[in-house]
């Protein structure tokens, strides 16, 4: 677990490389999520629906950002998270999660580190953009 402290402008967290989205996954995500739309489990509602096959969740993918971040910043400091759905993710693509810190501020003895997020397919498609802030609490020492 990354601390605040220790990031840098500029600095790339991890990324996040997952196995590619199977059928399976997308019934799961349908049952543990409760959106059951069609068009994301059933090939004949998306082929009505005018897609050639079902195609992921858009949450799915914002869940898997929230693992990239949990994974190496402290849930407890992210402030904000916000990202926008900008392409489909195709049922048997692989999604790659990514985080670069754009901005830090010191005030009142808070850090905030602001990165930018993405998930991408392996053909450099970007599926989500968006950002998270994380933020020390001023009245905790580092570390405690």
């Amino acid at each position: 677990m990354r601390e605040l402290e220790t990031l840098a402008v500029g600095e790339e967290l991890p990324p996040l490389v997952l196995p590619a989205i199977s059928r399976t996954t997308l019934a799961l995500f349908a049952g543990a999520s409760g959106d059951h739309n069609p068009i994301h489990i059933d090939i004949d509602a998306a082929r009505a629906a005018g897609e050639s096959d079902v195609f992921a969740h858009g949450m799915l993918s914002m869940a898997y950002l929230g693992t990239l971040l949990t994974s190496h910043l402290t849930q407890a400091q992210l402030h904000t998270w916000t990202v926008r759905f900008v392409a489909k993710t195709p049922v048997h693509a692989q999604v790659t999660c990514q985080g670069t810190v754009r901005e830090i501020h010191e005030q009142d003895g808070r850090r905030t580190v602001v990165l930018d997020i993405t998930a991408r397919l392996a053909d450099g498609t970007t599926t989500l953009r968006g950002s998270a802030t994380f933020r020390t609490d001023p009245t905790t020492e580092a570390g405690t």
